[in-house]
């Protein structure tokens, strides 16, 4: 797996390595079961320090997407395509709120914004 890191991008490293394995995941590139890389392994991959991939790790152990099991490794989770689903709803959540707050500060007002909305879903 190969993960790539754009330091000029707003969102945080960990957040992109949390994105991309569960991008990875979803795509079928990472099956349930395979073993990935360690922390330090993926820290040296893409230069970063491994305080910040731990984090990513943890946020992906949380979401169900990978299991840890001790000192044999880290494995993607035989129900890692299922708690993708769950989260996909409050990511889609998470990024249409942020898109709304983003038109309110331009002065859009909310009917502007559902129309306009409504609009884009009917294409």
């Amino acid at each position: 797996m190969n993960i790539a890191i754009d330091e000029n991008s707003t969102t945080p490293i960990y957040k992109q390595i949390v994105e991309q394995v569960k991008a990875a995941v979803a795509s079928g590139e990472l099956a349930v079961g395979t073993q990935l890389p360690s922390i330090r392994q993926i820290a040296n991959e893409v230069e970063v320090n491994p305080n910040t991939v731990a984090k990513a790790f943890k946020i992906l152990e949380r979401d169900q997407v990978i299991v840890s099991k001790g000192f044999r490794g880290t494995f993607i989770n035989s129900t890692a395509s299922e708690h993708l689903d769950e989260n996909m709803q409050s990511k889609v959540e998470q990024e249409l709120a942020e898109a709304i707050q983003k038109l309110r500060k331009f002065g859009a007002i909310d009917s502007e914004i559902r129309n306009s909305f409504n609009a884009i879903m009917k294409n």
